[in-house]
Protein backbone atom coordinates (compact mmCIF):
# COMPACT_ATOMS: atom_id res chain seq x y z
CA UNK A 1 0.00 0.00 0.00
CA UNK A 2 1.94 2.97 -1.12
CA UNK A 3 0.35 6.60 -1.53
CA UNK A 4 1.48 8.51 -4.27
CA UNK A 5 0.93 11.94 -2.48
CA UNK A 6 0.03 15.91 -3.26
CA UNK A 7 2.50 17.72 -4.55
CA UNK A 8 3.33 21.42 -4.16
CA UNK A 9 1.04 23.60 -6.31
CA UNK A 10 -1.65 20.59 -6.29
CA UNK A 11 -4.59 20.59 -3.90
CA UNK A 12 -4.62 18.54 -1.38
CA UNK A 13 -7.07 15.82 -2.43
CA UNK A 14 -8.60 12.85 -1.02
CA UNK A 15 -6.39 9.74 -1.70
CA UNK A 16 -8.38 6.69 -1.63
CA UNK A 17 -7.26 2.85 -1.11
CA UNK A 18 -10.20 1.90 -3.20
CA UNK A 19 -11.51 2.87 -6.61
CA UNK A 20 -14.79 5.27 -5.83
CA UNK A 21 -17.78 3.30 -4.59
CA UNK A 22 -20.62 2.43 -6.95
CA UNK A 23 -23.56 4.81 -6.44
CA UNK A 24 -27.32 3.38 -5.76
CA UNK A 25 -30.00 5.66 -6.17
CA UNK A 26 -32.93 5.74 -4.34
CA UNK A 27 -35.24 6.85 -7.10
CA UNK A 28 -36.47 3.19 -8.90
CA UNK A 29 -36.79 5.52 -12.08
CA UNK A 30 -32.79 5.39 -12.52
CA UNK A 31 -32.58 1.40 -12.16
CA UNK A 32 -31.73 -0.18 -15.40
CA UNK A 33 -30.15 -3.50 -16.85
CA UNK A 34 -26.84 -3.02 -18.34
CA UNK A 35 -28.03 1.04 -18.72
CA UNK A 36 -31.56 -0.01 -20.10
CA UNK A 37 -34.64 0.61 -17.93
CA UNK A 38 -36.73 -2.57 -17.78
CA UNK A 39 -40.52 -2.41 -16.02
CA UNK A 40 -41.59 -4.63 -12.81
CA UNK A 41 -43.90 -7.92 -13.63
CA UNK A 42 -47.24 -6.63 -13.67
CA UNK A 43 -46.57 -3.26 -13.87
CA UNK A 44 -44.78 -0.58 -11.56
CA UNK A 45 -42.13 1.71 -11.30
CA UNK A 46 -39.04 0.79 -13.32
CA UNK A 47 -36.52 -0.14 -11.29
CA UNK A 48 -32.17 -0.59 -12.52
CA UNK A 49 -29.92 -3.26 -11.77
CA UNK A 50 -26.00 -1.98 -12.58
CA UNK A 51 -24.30 -5.45 -12.99
CA UNK A 52 -20.44 -5.60 -14.22
CA UNK A 53 -19.54 -6.99 -17.19
CA UNK A 54 -19.20 -10.59 -18.09
CA UNK A 55 -14.99 -11.34 -17.81
CA UNK A 56 -12.75 -14.29 -18.85
CA UNK A 57 -14.27 -17.51 -17.67
CA UNK A 58 -17.71 -16.39 -16.79
CA UNK A 59 -18.11 -15.04 -20.91
CA UNK A 60 -21.48 -16.70 -22.33
CA UNK A 61 -20.47 -19.26 -24.12
CA UNK A 62 -22.07 -17.53 -27.36
CA UNK A 63 -19.80 -14.51 -26.95
CA UNK A 64 -16.72 -16.40 -26.16
CA UNK A 65 -16.94 -17.72 -29.19
CA UNK A 66 -17.46 -14.36 -31.24
CA UNK A 67 -14.39 -13.31 -29.40
CA UNK A 68 -12.54 -16.33 -30.43
CA UNK A 69 -13.85 -16.01 -34.43
CA UNK A 70 -12.29 -12.77 -33.63
CA UNK A 71 -9.12 -13.05 -32.46
CA UNK A 72 -8.41 -16.11 -34.99
CA UNK A 73 -9.32 -13.66 -37.66
CA UNK A 74 -6.70 -11.14 -36.36
CA UNK A 75 -4.17 -13.59 -35.98
CA UNK A 76 -4.70 -14.27 -39.77
CA UNK A 77 -4.41 -10.83 -40.83
CA UNK A 78 -1.18 -10.29 -39.11
CA UNK A 79 0.46 -13.14 -40.84
CA UNK A 80 1.50 -12.83 -44.13
CA UNK A 81 0.30 -15.09 -46.76
CA UNK A 82 0.92 -18.94 -46.89
CA UNK A 83 4.13 -19.28 -48.98
CA UNK A 84 5.01 -15.48 -50.10
CA UNK A 85 7.99 -13.80 -49.69
CA UNK A 86 6.87 -12.11 -46.40
CA UNK A 87 7.27 -14.89 -44.45
CA UNK A 88 10.99 -15.01 -45.11
CA UNK A 89 11.45 -12.79 -41.91
CA UNK A 90 9.76 -11.77 -38.84
CA UNK A 91 9.12 -13.97 -35.82
CA UNK A 92 6.91 -16.81 -34.62
CA UNK A 93 6.03 -16.93 -31.07
CA UNK A 94 5.24 -20.68 -30.29
CA UNK A 95 3.26 -21.10 -26.39
CA UNK A 96 2.00 -23.72 -24.41
CA UNK A 97 5.20 -26.00 -25.59
CA UNK A 98 5.28 -28.82 -23.12
CA UNK A 99 8.66 -30.80 -21.94
CA UNK A 100 8.01 -33.19 -19.32
CA UNK A 101 10.26 -32.39 -16.42
CA UNK A 102 11.85 -35.88 -16.15
CA UNK A 103 13.86 -35.25 -19.62
CA UNK A 104 14.14 -31.40 -19.03
CA UNK A 105 17.48 -30.19 -17.55
CA UNK A 106 15.90 -28.59 -14.52
CA UNK A 107 14.18 -25.11 -13.28
CA UNK A 108 17.28 -23.05 -13.68
CA UNK A 109 18.07 -23.97 -17.71
CA UNK A 110 16.54 -21.72 -19.49
CA UNK A 111 18.43 -22.59 -22.93
CA UNK A 112 17.24 -24.75 -25.58
CA UNK A 113 17.56 -28.32 -25.30
CA UNK A 114 17.17 -31.68 -27.47
CA UNK A 115 13.31 -32.30 -25.56
CA UNK A 116 12.31 -29.03 -26.04
CA UNK A 117 13.84 -29.01 -30.08
CA UNK A 118 11.38 -31.92 -30.05
CA UNK A 119 8.55 -29.36 -28.83
CA UNK A 120 9.35 -27.36 -31.37
CA UNK A 121 9.32 -29.56 -34.26
CA UNK A 122 5.89 -30.42 -32.97
CA UNK A 123 4.64 -27.50 -33.16
CA UNK A 124 6.46 -26.62 -36.92
CA UNK A 125 5.53 -29.92 -38.00
CA UNK A 126 9.18 -30.82 -38.79
CA UNK A 127 9.89 -34.28 -38.76
CA UNK A 128 13.57 -34.25 -37.14
CA UNK A 129 14.22 -32.71 -34.22
CA UNK A 130 17.98 -32.99 -34.36
CA UNK A 131 18.26 -30.69 -37.47
CA UNK A 132 16.56 -27.66 -35.95
CA UNK A 133 19.54 -25.04 -35.00
CA UNK A 134 19.30 -24.02 -31.23
CA UNK A 135 20.61 -20.64 -32.41
CA UNK A 136 17.35 -19.64 -34.03
CA UNK A 137 15.10 -19.75 -30.93
CA UNK A 138 15.20 -17.73 -28.13
CA UNK A 139 12.89 -18.92 -24.72
CA UNK A 140 10.91 -16.26 -23.57
CA UNK A 141 9.26 -17.80 -20.91
CA UNK A 142 9.39 -21.20 -18.76
CA UNK A 143 6.95 -21.98 -16.25
CA UNK A 144 5.89 -25.68 -14.11
CA UNK A 145 2.85 -27.14 -14.46
CA UNK A 146 2.30 -30.16 -11.99
CA UNK A 147 -1.98 -30.33 -11.99
CA UNK A 148 -3.00 -33.87 -10.83
CA UNK A 149 -4.91 -33.60 -14.41
CA UNK A 150 -2.03 -34.51 -16.47
CA UNK A 151 -0.41 -37.56 -16.39
CA UNK A 152 2.79 -36.16 -15.25
CA UNK A 153 4.67 -33.00 -14.14
CA UNK A 154 5.98 -30.66 -17.15
CA UNK A 155 7.48 -27.40 -18.01
CA UNK A 156 6.06 -25.05 -19.50
CA UNK A 157 7.47 -23.15 -22.63
CA UNK A 158 7.11 -19.79 -24.64
CA UNK A 159 9.58 -19.44 -27.89
CA UNK A 160 10.53 -17.04 -30.22
CA UNK A 161 11.23 -18.67 -33.48
CA UNK A 162 13.63 -16.14 -35.77
CA UNK A 163 12.84 -16.83 -39.15
CA UNK A 164 15.70 -15.13 -40.71
CA UNK A 165 17.91 -16.91 -38.93
CA UNK A 166 16.29 -20.35 -39.04
CA UNK A 167 15.87 -20.18 -42.58
CA UNK A 168 19.74 -18.93 -43.24
CA UNK A 169 20.79 -22.07 -40.95
CA UNK A 170 18.35 -24.65 -42.01
CA UNK A 171 16.58 -23.86 -45.45
CA UNK A 172 14.97 -26.96 -45.71
CA UNK A 173 12.47 -25.81 -43.02
CA UNK A 174 10.75 -23.30 -45.43
CA UNK A 175 8.29 -25.82 -46.42
CA UNK A 176 7.21 -25.77 -43.03
CA UNK A 177 7.06 -22.03 -42.20
CA UNK A 178 5.85 -21.44 -45.53
CA UNK A 179 2.67 -23.81 -44.41
CA UNK A 180 2.66 -22.37 -40.46
CA UNK A 181 -1.03 -21.12 -39.35
CA UNK A 182 -1.83 -19.33 -36.62
CA UNK A 183 -3.62 -20.71 -34.22
CA UNK A 184 -5.03 -18.72 -31.23
CA UNK A 185 -2.79 -18.72 -27.79
CA UNK A 186 -0.09 -21.30 -29.06
CA UNK A 187 1.39 -19.73 -32.56
CA UNK A 188 1.59 -16.25 -33.25
CA UNK A 189 3.06 -14.28 -36.04
CA UNK A 190 5.14 -11.02 -34.97
CA UNK A 191 6.78 -8.60 -37.63
CA UNK A 192 9.30 -7.68 -35.35
CA UNK A 193 10.65 -9.66 -32.14
CA UNK A 194 9.38 -8.16 -28.64
CA UNK A 195 12.18 -6.71 -27.06
CA UNK A 196 11.63 -4.38 -24.19
CA UNK A 197 14.36 -2.43 -22.63
CA UNK A 198 15.47 -1.69 -19.08
CA UNK A 199 14.00 1.86 -17.55
CA UNK A 200 17.74 3.15 -17.52
CA UNK A 201 17.79 2.42 -21.21
CA UNK A 202 15.02 3.68 -22.43
CA UNK A 203 15.27 7.25 -20.32
CA UNK A 204 18.20 7.50 -21.67
CA UNK A 205 17.50 7.06 -25.37
CA UNK A 206 14.69 9.26 -25.16
CA UNK A 207 16.26 12.15 -23.74
CA UNK A 208 19.20 11.83 -26.54
CA UNK A 209 15.84 12.12 -28.78
CA UNK A 210 14.47 14.97 -27.09
CA UNK A 211 15.70 18.31 -26.57
CA UNK A 212 13.57 19.53 -23.70
CA UNK A 213 14.58 16.69 -21.09
CA UNK A 214 10.97 14.54 -21.91
CA UNK A 215 9.29 17.56 -20.77
CA UNK A 216 9.73 17.12 -17.43
CA UNK A 217 9.48 21.12 -16.84
CA UNK A 218 6.29 21.42 -18.22
CA UNK A 219 4.85 18.97 -15.88
CA UNK A 220 5.94 20.25 -12.65
CA UNK A 221 6.01 23.31 -13.78
CA UNK A 222 2.53 23.17 -15.07
CA UNK A 223 0.63 25.08 -11.58
CA UNK A 224 3.60 27.32 -11.86
CA UNK A 225 5.48 25.00 -9.03
CA UNK A 226 8.80 27.06 -9.73
CA UNK A 227 10.82 28.95 -12.74
CA UNK A 228 10.85 26.81 -15.94
CA UNK A 229 14.94 27.36 -16.30
CA UNK A 230 15.13 25.27 -12.59
CA UNK A 231 15.11 22.18 -12.39
CA UNK A 232 12.39 20.94 -10.10
CA UNK A 233 12.93 19.88 -6.38
CA UNK A 234 11.52 16.66 -5.72
CA UNK A 235 11.45 14.89 -2.17
CA UNK A 236 10.56 10.83 -2.56
CA UNK A 237 9.81 9.40 1.06
CA UNK A 238 10.31 6.06 1.61
CA UNK A 239 13.24 3.61 -0.40
CA UNK A 240 11.08 0.59 -0.78
CA UNK A 241 10.38 -0.39 -4.61
CA UNK A 242 8.08 2.34 -5.32
CA UNK A 243 10.23 5.35 -4.03
CA UNK A 244 13.62 3.75 -5.87
CA UNK A 245 11.91 3.66 -9.29
CA UNK A 246 10.29 6.93 -8.72
CA UNK A 247 13.82 8.67 -7.82
CA UNK A 248 15.18 6.46 -10.73
CA UNK A 249 12.63 8.07 -13.46
CA UNK A 250 12.36 11.63 -11.88
CA UNK A 251 16.18 11.65 -11.38
CA UNK A 252 17.14 9.98 -15.43
CA UNK A 253 14.14 12.97 -16.53
CA UNK A 254 16.23 15.90 -14.74
CA UNK A 255 14.84 16.45 -11.47
CA UNK A 256 16.81 17.31 -8.48
CA UNK A 257 15.86 14.21 -6.15
CA UNK A 258 16.40 13.27 -2.04
CA UNK A 259 15.40 10.15 -1.36
CA UNK A 260 14.38 10.66 2.83
CA UNK A 261 14.26 6.95 3.99
CA UNK A 262 13.85 6.46 7.88
CA UNK A 263 15.62 3.51 8.13
CA UNK A 264 19.37 2.35 7.22
CA UNK A 265 21.04 0.96 4.69
CA UNK A 266 20.96 -2.68 3.57
CA UNK A 267 24.68 -2.82 4.90
CA UNK A 268 23.71 -1.67 8.85
CA UNK A 269 20.11 -2.52 8.59
CA UNK A 270 21.41 -6.53 7.94
CA UNK A 271 23.27 -5.90 11.32
CA UNK A 272 20.20 -4.41 12.99
CA UNK A 273 18.36 -7.46 11.91
CA UNK A 274 20.88 -9.74 13.18
CA UNK A 275 21.25 -8.08 16.61
CA UNK A 276 17.00 -8.42 16.93
CA UNK A 277 17.49 -12.49 15.51
CA UNK A 278 20.12 -13.03 17.72
CA UNK A 279 20.34 -11.21 20.64
CA UNK A 280 16.60 -10.04 20.57
CA UNK A 281 16.97 -6.27 19.84
CA UNK A 282 14.52 -4.19 18.28
CA UNK A 283 15.73 -1.26 16.54
CA UNK A 284 12.62 0.63 16.07
CA UNK A 285 13.67 2.43 12.87
CA UNK A 286 15.88 -0.50 11.21
CA UNK A 287 14.30 -3.77 11.17
CA UNK A 288 12.32 -6.47 8.81
CA UNK A 289 9.89 -3.42 7.87
CA UNK A 290 12.42 -0.52 8.02
CA UNK A 291 14.69 0.56 5.82
CA UNK A 292 16.52 0.35 2.22
CA UNK A 293 14.46 -1.73 -0.42
CA UNK A 294 11.72 -1.88 2.05
CA UNK A 295 10.00 -4.87 3.83
CA UNK A 296 10.49 -7.21 0.78
CA UNK A 297 14.06 -6.75 1.16
CA UNK A 298 14.21 -9.76 4.02
CA UNK A 299 11.44 -11.69 2.25
CA UNK A 300 11.03 -13.98 -0.88
CA UNK A 301 11.93 -11.37 -3.22
CA UNK A 302 8.58 -13.22 -5.18
CA UNK A 303 8.41 -10.87 -8.29
CA UNK A 304 4.75 -11.26 -8.69
CA UNK A 305 2.25 -9.42 -11.02
CA UNK A 306 -1.11 -9.39 -12.11
CA UNK A 307 -1.41 -6.88 -15.14
CA UNK A 308 0.45 -9.04 -17.78
CA UNK A 309 3.88 -11.57 -16.91
CA UNK A 310 4.87 -10.45 -20.90
CA UNK A 311 3.70 -6.84 -20.41
CA UNK A 312 6.18 -4.14 -22.23
CA UNK A 313 5.94 -2.34 -18.72
CA UNK A 314 6.48 -5.13 -16.56
CA UNK A 315 9.54 -6.58 -18.77
CA UNK A 316 11.06 -3.36 -18.29
CA UNK A 317 10.51 -3.54 -14.62
CA UNK A 318 12.31 -6.79 -14.54
CA UNK A 319 14.96 -5.96 -16.75
CA UNK A 320 16.16 -3.13 -14.28
CA UNK A 321 16.33 -5.37 -11.89
CA UNK A 322 18.68 -6.81 -14.47
CA UNK A 323 20.61 -4.01 -14.92
CA UNK A 324 21.53 -3.77 -11.51
CA UNK A 325 22.78 -7.38 -10.44
CA UNK A 326 18.99 -9.43 -10.65
CA UNK A 327 19.94 -13.14 -12.19
CA UNK A 328 18.67 -13.33 -16.03
CA UNK A 329 16.50 -16.29 -15.61
CA UNK A 330 13.92 -13.97 -14.04
CA UNK A 331 13.06 -12.35 -17.46
CA UNK A 332 12.22 -16.34 -18.04
CA UNK A 333 10.72 -17.75 -15.04
CA UNK A 334 7.04 -18.18 -15.08
CA UNK A 335 7.27 -17.86 -11.08
CA UNK A 336 10.26 -15.22 -11.17
CA UNK A 337 11.92 -15.30 -7.41
CA UNK A 338 15.11 -13.08 -6.41
CA UNK A 339 16.01 -13.88 -2.97
CA UNK A 340 17.39 -11.70 0.14
CA UNK A 341 21.37 -12.94 -1.15
CA UNK A 342 20.17 -11.35 -4.81
CA UNK A 343 18.25 -8.58 -3.45
CA UNK A 344 21.29 -7.04 -0.61
CA UNK A 345 23.52 -6.84 -3.59
CA UNK A 346 21.10 -5.48 -6.18
CA UNK A 347 19.74 -2.51 -3.45
CA UNK A 348 23.57 -1.63 -3.42
CA UNK A 349 24.07 -0.84 -7.33
CA UNK A 350 20.37 0.87 -7.10
CA UNK A 351 21.72 2.96 -4.49
CA UNK A 352 25.24 3.53 -6.82
CA UNK A 353 23.28 4.77 -9.87
CA UNK A 354 21.41 6.81 -8.03
CA UNK A 355 23.97 8.64 -6.26
CA UNK A 356 25.75 9.32 -9.95
CA UNK A 357 22.68 10.70 -11.24
CA UNK A 358 23.05 13.40 -8.65
CA UNK A 359 20.19 11.76 -6.14
CA UNK A 360 20.70 12.83 -2.89
CA UNK A 361 20.31 9.75 0.14
CA UNK A 362 19.14 10.81 3.14
CA UNK A 363 19.20 7.22 5.42
CA UNK A 364 17.72 7.85 9.01
CA UNK A 365 15.58 10.48 8.28
CA UNK A 366 11.76 10.03 8.96
CA UNK A 367 8.91 12.18 7.74
CA UNK A 368 6.95 13.35 10.49
CA UNK A 369 4.60 16.36 8.85
CA UNK A 370 4.02 18.10 5.54
CA UNK A 371 4.53 21.68 5.30
CA UNK A 372 1.35 23.11 3.93
CA UNK A 373 0.67 26.42 2.86
CA UNK A 374 -2.89 27.77 1.02
CA UNK A 375 -3.99 24.19 1.00
CA UNK A 376 -0.34 23.45 -1.15
CA UNK A 377 2.56 21.18 0.06
CA UNK A 378 5.55 23.29 0.41
CA UNK A 379 7.70 20.53 2.21
CA UNK A 380 8.25 18.03 4.96
CA UNK A 381 9.01 18.16 8.83
CA UNK A 382 11.78 15.62 9.32
CA UNK A 383 13.66 14.26 12.21
CA UNK A 384 16.93 12.14 12.49
CA UNK A 385 16.01 8.86 13.95
CA UNK A 386 19.33 8.39 15.60
CA UNK A 387 18.63 10.68 18.07
CA UNK A 388 16.20 11.46 21.12
CA UNK A 389 12.61 11.67 20.69
CA UNK A 390 12.99 15.08 22.02
CA UNK A 391 15.33 16.72 19.59
CA UNK A 392 14.56 19.07 17.44
CA UNK A 393 12.75 18.86 13.74
CA UNK A 394 14.14 20.09 10.81
CA UNK A 395 12.20 21.76 7.52
CA UNK A 396 12.78 21.07 4.33
CA UNK A 397 11.53 23.24 0.78
CA UNK A 398 10.45 21.02 -2.36
CA UNK A 399 8.75 21.63 -4.89
CA UNK A 400 6.86 18.15 -4.71
CA UNK A 401 6.18 15.74 -2.54
CA UNK A 402 6.23 11.63 -3.45
CA UNK A 403 5.16 9.37 -0.64
CA UNK A 404 5.82 5.82 -1.28
CA UNK A 405 5.41 4.45 2.07
CA UNK A 406 4.91 0.67 2.90
CA UNK A 407 2.21 -0.48 5.11
CA UNK A 408 3.84 -0.72 8.45
CA UNK A 409 4.17 3.49 8.25
CA UNK A 410 1.35 3.83 10.34
CA UNK A 411 2.36 7.20 11.70
CA UNK A 412 2.68 8.54 8.66
CA UNK A 413 -1.22 7.19 8.17
CA UNK A 414 -2.23 9.37 11.22
CA UNK A 415 -0.50 12.15 10.04
CA UNK A 416 -2.17 12.33 6.66
CA UNK A 417 -5.63 12.27 8.63
CA UNK A 418 -4.28 14.87 10.72
CA UNK A 419 -4.06 17.49 8.06
CA UNK A 420 -7.80 15.88 6.54
CA UNK A 421 -6.80 14.10 3.59
CA UNK A 422 -9.54 11.42 3.52
CA UNK A 423 -8.52 7.97 3.38
CA UNK A 424 -10.70 4.74 2.79
CA UNK A 425 -10.29 1.55 4.08
CA UNK A 426 -9.47 -1.26 2.01
CA UNK A 427 -9.79 -5.31 2.45
CA UNK A 428 -6.16 -6.53 3.17
CA UNK A 429 -4.13 -9.64 3.90
CA UNK A 430 -1.88 -8.01 5.80
CA UNK A 431 1.94 -9.13 5.56
CA UNK A 432 3.68 -7.19 8.11
CA UNK A 433 6.42 -7.85 10.92
CA UNK A 434 6.74 -6.67 14.60
CA UNK A 435 7.93 -2.57 14.86
CA UNK A 436 7.14 -2.22 18.38
CA UNK A 437 7.93 -4.67 21.58
CA UNK A 438 4.06 -5.31 22.43
CA UNK A 439 3.43 -6.26 19.24
CA UNK A 440 4.13 -9.66 17.30
CA UNK A 441 4.12 -10.52 13.84
CA UNK A 442 6.59 -12.70 11.11
CA UNK A 443 6.91 -12.80 7.70
CA UNK A 444 8.81 -15.85 5.81
CA UNK A 445 11.76 -15.37 4.07
CA UNK A 446 14.04 -17.32 1.29
CA UNK A 447 17.31 -17.44 -0.38
CA UNK A 448 17.80 -17.42 -4.43
CA UNK A 449 18.12 -21.07 -4.53
CA UNK A 450 15.68 -22.28 -2.00
CA UNK A 451 17.39 -25.51 -1.02
CA UNK A 452 16.83 -25.26 2.36
CA UNK A 453 15.34 -28.01 4.26
CA UNK A 454 12.38 -25.88 5.34
CA UNK A 455 9.13 -25.02 2.82
CA UNK A 456 7.05 -22.05 3.85
CA UNK A 457 3.54 -21.49 3.09
CA UNK A 458 1.43 -18.69 3.52
CA UNK A 459 -2.62 -18.82 3.86
CA UNK A 460 -4.45 -15.76 3.27
CA UNK A 461 -7.72 -14.89 4.42
CA UNK A 462 -9.05 -11.47 3.25
CA UNK A 463 -10.31 -9.20 6.09
CA UNK A 464 -12.83 -6.39 5.22
CA UNK A 465 -14.07 -3.38 6.91
CA UNK A 466 -16.97 -5.64 8.10
CA UNK A 467 -14.27 -6.91 10.42
CA UNK A 468 -13.38 -4.24 12.11
CA UNK A 469 -16.56 -2.26 12.49
CA UNK A 470 -15.61 -2.43 16.61
CA UNK A 471 -12.96 -0.06 15.81
CA UNK A 472 -14.97 2.74 13.68
CA UNK A 473 -13.82 5.52 16.18
CA UNK A 474 -10.59 5.33 14.74
CA UNK A 475 -11.98 6.49 11.16
CA UNK A 476 -10.21 5.69 8.22
CA UNK A 477 -7.16 4.02 10.42
CA UNK A 478 -9.61 1.50 11.84
CA UNK A 479 -7.84 -1.63 9.80
CA UNK A 480 -4.43 -0.26 11.43
CA UNK A 481 -6.07 -0.43 14.86
CA UNK A 482 -7.55 -4.37 13.85
CA UNK A 483 -4.13 -5.07 12.71
CA UNK A 484 -2.63 -3.76 16.03
CA UNK A 485 -4.91 -5.64 18.00
CA UNK A 486 -4.08 -9.26 16.94
CA UNK A 487 -0.31 -8.06 16.96
CA UNK A 488 -1.19 -7.51 20.83
CA UNK A 489 -2.58 -10.56 21.42
CA UNK A 490 -0.13 -12.91 19.42
CA UNK A 491 2.52 -11.22 21.70
CA UNK A 492 1.02 -12.16 24.72
CA UNK A 493 0.40 -15.64 23.54
CA UNK A 494 3.58 -16.25 23.15
CA UNK A 495 4.79 -15.28 26.00
CA UNK A 496 6.45 -11.88 25.25
CA UNK A 497 10.45 -11.59 24.37
CA UNK A 498 9.63 -12.20 20.72
CA UNK A 499 8.60 -15.71 20.76
CA UNK A 500 6.08 -16.80 18.25
CA UNK A 501 2.90 -18.67 19.47
CA UNK A 502 2.51 -22.18 17.08
CA UNK A 503 0.28 -25.14 17.10
CA UNK A 504 0.29 -28.46 14.88
CA UNK A 505 -1.91 -28.44 12.01
CA UNK A 506 -3.59 -31.20 12.88
CA UNK A 507 -4.48 -29.26 16.47
CA UNK A 508 -5.34 -26.76 14.80
CA UNK A 509 -7.82 -28.50 12.14
CA UNK A 510 -8.99 -30.16 15.61
CA UNK A 511 -9.41 -26.95 17.50
CA UNK A 512 -7.25 -28.65 20.12
CA UNK A 513 -4.13 -28.20 21.78
CA UNK A 514 -3.01 -31.75 22.30
CA UNK A 515 0.51 -32.21 24.48
CA UNK A 516 2.76 -29.35 25.12
CA UNK A 517 5.66 -30.27 22.52
CA UNK A 518 5.27 -28.73 18.79
CA UNK A 519 8.12 -29.85 16.11
CA UNK A 520 11.44 -28.00 15.21
CA UNK A 521 11.10 -24.12 13.98
CA UNK A 522 12.91 -22.14 11.27
CA UNK A 523 12.06 -19.44 13.69
CA UNK A 524 15.25 -18.83 16.06
CA UNK A 525 13.75 -16.59 18.44
CA UNK A 526 11.40 -20.02 19.70
CA UNK A 527 7.97 -20.64 19.65
CA UNK A 528 5.33 -21.92 21.94
CA UNK A 529 2.41 -24.03 21.59
CA UNK A 530 -0.58 -22.17 21.50
CA UNK A 531 -4.12 -22.10 20.66
CA UNK A 532 -4.10 -20.54 17.35
CA UNK A 533 -7.62 -21.65 16.47
CA UNK A 534 -8.52 -18.78 18.94
CA UNK A 535 -6.91 -16.19 18.15
CA UNK A 536 -8.74 -14.92 15.16
CA UNK A 537 -12.53 -14.46 14.33
CA UNK A 538 -14.53 -17.67 13.78
CA UNK A 539 -15.52 -16.95 10.41
CA UNK A 540 -11.06 -16.00 9.89
CA UNK A 541 -10.16 -19.20 11.55
CA UNK A 542 -12.95 -21.57 9.47
CA UNK A 543 -11.58 -20.01 5.98
CA UNK A 544 -8.00 -21.29 7.01
CA UNK A 545 -9.19 -24.21 8.15
CA UNK A 546 -10.92 -24.96 4.86
CA UNK A 547 -8.23 -23.77 2.90
CA UNK A 548 -5.72 -25.79 4.44
CA UNK A 549 -8.34 -29.13 3.55
CA UNK A 550 -8.75 -28.31 0.25
CA UNK A 551 -4.64 -28.05 -0.60
CA UNK A 552 -4.68 -31.25 1.17
CA UNK A 553 -7.11 -33.05 -1.21
CA UNK A 554 -5.08 -31.44 -4.09
CA UNK A 555 -1.60 -32.45 -3.08
CA UNK A 556 -2.39 -35.73 -0.61
CA UNK A 557 0.01 -35.52 2.58
CA UNK A 558 -0.06 -31.59 3.21
CA UNK A 559 -1.71 -31.83 6.58
CA UNK A 560 0.21 -33.84 8.69
CA UNK A 561 1.44 -33.45 12.77
CA UNK A 562 4.92 -32.39 11.79
CA UNK A 563 3.71 -29.53 9.85
CA UNK A 564 3.73 -26.16 12.43
CA UNK A 565 1.63 -23.13 11.76
CA UNK A 566 2.91 -19.88 13.16
CA UNK A 567 0.88 -16.81 13.75
CA UNK A 568 2.17 -14.10 10.93
CA UNK A 569 -1.04 -11.41 12.13
CA UNK A 570 -3.54 -12.55 9.68
CA UNK A 571 -1.58 -15.05 7.73
CA UNK A 572 -0.15 -18.48 9.51
CA UNK A 573 2.90 -19.63 8.15
CA UNK A 574 3.59 -23.25 7.72
CA UNK A 575 6.66 -24.70 8.24
CA UNK A 576 7.03 -28.25 6.71
CA UNK A 577 10.26 -30.29 7.77
CA UNK A 578 9.16 -33.57 6.03
CA UNK A 579 9.43 -31.85 2.23
CA UNK A 580 12.10 -30.12 0.98
CA UNK A 581 11.74 -27.86 -2.13
CA UNK A 582 14.87 -27.50 -4.49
Amino acid sequence: MALAAAASGFHLQSISLLPSPCLLSSNPSHLSHNGFPWRRRGGGAAGTVRCAKRTGKRRYPSEKKRLDRRHKELLRQAAPEEGSAGREAGYWRLSKLAVPARDDPGKDFTGVSPPLLQAIAKALKFPVSSMLPEEAFSVIRKSFDARKILKEPQFIYTVDVDVKKLLDMEPRTWDFIARLEPKLGTIEYMSDEKIASDLVSMLNVEKQDSDDGLGLDDIVNNGSLCSPRKKPRVAVVGSGPSGLFASLVLAELGAQVTLLERGQPVEQRGRDIGALAVRRILNLESNFCFGEGGAGTWSDGKLVTRIGRNTDGVQAVMKTFVHFGAPPNILVDGKPHLGTDKLVPLLQNFRHHLKELGVTIRFNTRVDDLVVEDEQVKGVVVSDTRLQLDSPNQTLSFDAVVLAVGHSARDTYSMLLRHNIAMNPKSFAVVLTSTNPSELCINGMSFSRRASKWANSAFVATVSSHDFKSFESHGSLAGVEFQREFERRAAIMGGGNFVVPAQRVTDFLSNRLAGATIPPSSYRLGVRPAKLHELFPSHITEALQQSILMIDDEMPGFVTSEALLHDKNKLPVANFTKYQYI
